[in-house]
């Protein structure tokens, strides 16, 4: 078998929108557990997937497709060792759909979990779509609902509601799980290309959720679209990497909307994260939030693209009213004259 086809670059391949794009990112070396985990993903996408549906792989390791599957899936290579968020960035180069859904390795697909899901972007608003994540031995039960930023810096997991058996409530989230989520095209290219590596595999989703709402879109859950969480276990992040991407978030996400009260919970939430890594991890992880802080003029780039995101989310809606208010006047039609009472002449 011929090993998989040269990467496309983060460039955008001129070529006609397909309705869905799903990114498979493999990361690390392959060895028994990971083909095993991916191979799994794979078969639950062609088994399931919508029509007008493109599939892409990103290696960032060597696969021999023993399957023969190239004419169902494009293989794009990405360079060895890439890091999830690289292996997806360099995937949405490849997409073409004007949905991009990303499914890691060892995460399910489940019947209709697309179909449900592509429907809700029929609103303009919607930018991304959280599928409930079920566990893997039991598909009845909800596990997560997305992810949601608090002010503090924290990127937290949504659980879902408590309700009765059959019934379906979902919580507000602010994006999908960078594992498992489908999005707009065009809020992946809001502040940048993708998802930004500087806020590592761990808070990237976060950090595009605050351009997103910035932006006016919306993330909505969808409860009939399940996907099944991967039972593999991921990697802990070293101290160091916890401190860092995290401070990253909080100065990020601060840039669109630079106030004192963020700062104040964000003292707290240094705390928490200081006792959550004792006490090993304590130090390396304040030691990763001091070289974050230190980094601090390469924030202000951010805080332009966030600003001039806020203007033109603000114009945008402006433009809206105007359409609206303009459209009840012409079906309003004339104001009629006010009638002046009768009176007796002299």
């Amino acid at each position: 078998m011929g090993g998989p086809s040269v990467g496309v670059g983060l460039e955008k391949r001129c070529r006609p929108r397909a309705g869905l794009s799903i990114v498979i990112p493999v990361t690390g070396r392959l060895g028994r557990d990971v083909i095993q985990a991916f191979e799994e993903t794979l078969v639950s996408v062609l088994e399931n997937r919508p029509d007008d549906t493109e599939v892409i792989v990103v290696l960032g390791c060597e696969y021999s497709d023993p399957w023969s599957i190239r004419d169902e899936v494009e293989f794009v290579r990405a360079p060895e060792g890439s890091s999830l968020v690289a292996c997806v960035n360099i995937g949405l180069g490849a997409c073409g759909g004007e949905v991009v859904h990303v499914l890691a390795p060892g995460w399910r697909a489940t019947p209709d979990w697309a179909d449900a899901a592509i429907a809700r972007f029929e609103s303009p608003k919607v930018g991304a779509v959280v599928p409930v994540i079920v566990s893997e031995k039991d598909r009845g039960r909800p596990i997560s609902q997305g992810i949601a930023y608090r002010s503090g810096g924290q990127r937290v997991v949504v659980k879902p509601p408590r309700v009765r058996k059959g019934e379906a409530g979902v919580r507000p989230a602010w994006a999908p799980p960078l594992q498992a989520g489908f999005w707009r095209a065009e809020v992946l290219e809001l502040d940048g290309h993708g998802f930004a590596a500087t806020c590592g595999d761990s808070h990237a989703d976060c950090d595009l959720a605050v351009a997103a709402r910035i932006a006016g879109y919306e993330t909505v859950v969808e409860p009939k679209s399940a996907v099944v969480e991967s039972s593999r276990k991921v990697p802990a992040v070293s101290g160091f990497r916890a401190g860092l991407h995290a401070e990253r978030l909080f100065w990020r996400a601060a840039a669109g909307r630079p106030t004192v009260l963020p700062l104040v919970s964000h003292l707290f939430e240094i705390v928490r994260h200081a006792v959550a890594r004792a006490p090993f991890g304590t130090l390396p992880m304040l030691a990763g939030r001091a070289v974050a802080i230190l980094q601090f003029g390469s924030y202000l780039e951010r805080y332009r693209r966030l600003k001039a995101l806020a203007t033109s989310a603000a114009d945008d809606s402006r433009e809206r009213i105007l359409r609206v208010d303009g459209g009840n006047q012409l079906l309003r039609g004339p104001t009629p004259k006010r009638r002046e009472p009768l009176r007796r002449s002299a």
